[in-house]
């Protein structure tokens, strides 16, 4: 598929929100140029790839947005592989959440998009679940997608298809204003260490973690997480469970991914913690005992970008010129395809009455004084 280009877009950050507006970009007819400097530590190949706005249990303009996004996700995975030629590894296998009692079932803030299930109904679709559990809710209609090995590797692919290119090993170190505060230019720091002036009048902020040390008055922390993997037996679970504190998402292969750690005071330490790495196993055991005994394949940690909301940032910034698609906290995954349509309308300038709703409702300004 061959796209007509114009002026260049250049996009800061070149991870699942980076790849999702260039590739979204590219296809509406954009010159896209990606600034990434290090891809293995973006968010996207961290996560878990639920795809979860009831099993989360999000509320107000966010269960909105998530539940807008997941009706997308079929069709956008299917311009994906189609550009790409590779899976996506999408699976709308359903979504467990247990609880202790009935009544904490009753209380969650979805349950009403949820079938209830009593502890005989529990164990039927999660066979082997521990002992602690006696309720719990079904979202057959919430999901996962293979985001580490299968979509990044997709979204990554349908991009270069389709001529957006790529600087890799870079880090961007400011943004450069005229004395109108329009954007100007982009400084950065090249793979060879070599410090340069980019020219760039529209530019994505697409750097997660990390968006605030560009942009300092956008309210994103890192929030750190640990996660591991188990090999399990193909098909020996079918649900992902969304415990408290743990989630278990099987793959189709009967890989098994466990996350996660919450650690706000974490900031930008890297690393495993045995604290953080016992926190998941006594999750495993506590949801699914038998899963204990699997072998353990991989161990890994991330950074989640986290507003004070735990809402994303999506459309115009401050800087006139550049646009914002960071801050999705926990539901990155989930919302990258509404966040690439939303703010490639935006930057096309051809945005619906609902769009404008949506994107005012995740509008930066929400946090002005």
């Amino acid at each position: 598929m061959t796209a007509a280009k114009g002026a260049t877009i250049t996009v800061l950050g070149g991870g699942l929100m980076g790849l999702a507006l260039a590739h979204q970009l590219a296809r509406r007819g954009e010159s896209v140029l990606v600034l990434s400097r290090r891809r293995s530590e973006a968010a996207g190949f961290v996560a878990a790839g639920m795809l979860a706005p009831h099993a989360e249990g999000l509320s107000g303009d966010l269960l909105a947005l998530g539940q807008a996004s997941l009706a997308r996700i079929p069709a956008w995975v299917a311009q994906i592989e189609a550009d790409s030629g590779l899976r996506c590894g999408l699976r709308p296998c359903g979504i467990v959440v247990p609880f202790p009692s009935a009544a904490a079932r009753d209380a969650y803030p979805t349950a009403a998009w949820g079938e209830a299930l009593d502890r005989r109904g529990l164990e039927q679709e999660v066979p082997g679940i521990g002992p602690s559990w006696q309720a719990g809710l079904l979202f057959a209609q919430d999901g996962q997608i293979d985001n580490r090995r299968q979509l990044m590797r997709a979204l990554e692919r349908a991009c270069v298809e389709l001529g957006v290119t790529f600087q890799e090993g870079t880090q961007v170190l400011g943004l450069e204003r005229d004395g109108a505060g329009t954007l100007q230019a982009v400084h950065l720091r090249n793979a060879e260490g070599d410090a340069q002036r980019l020219p760039a009048q529209r530019a994505v902020l697409a750097c997660g973690a990390w968006s605030a040390k560009l942009l300092p008055v956008l309210p994103v922390v890192p929030v750190k997480g640990q996660m591991l993997s188990l090999q399990g037996p193909r098909q020996a679970l079918g649900r992902v469970i969304f415990g408290p504190g743990t989630y278990l998402v099987p793959r189709e292969d009967g890989l098994l991914v466990v996350g996660a750690t919450s650690e706000a005071e974490a900031g930008f330490s890297e690393g495993l913690t045995p604290a953080g790495q016992r926190q998941l196993q006594d999750g495993i055991a506590d949801l699914l005992p038998e899963a204990s005994a699997w072998p353990p394949m991989e161990r890994w940690w991330g950074f989640r970008p986290c507003t004070p909301d735990e809402g994303p940032l999506l459309g115009r910034s401050p800087i006139a010129g550049l646009w914002l698609a960071t801050g999705h906290h926990r539901n990155g995954v989930l919302l990258a395809a509404i966040t690439a349509e939303l703010v490639a309308a935006a930057i096309k300038g051809e945005v619906s009455a609902e769009a404008h709703r949506q994107l005012d409702a995740f509008s930066c300004r929400r946090f002005s004084p």
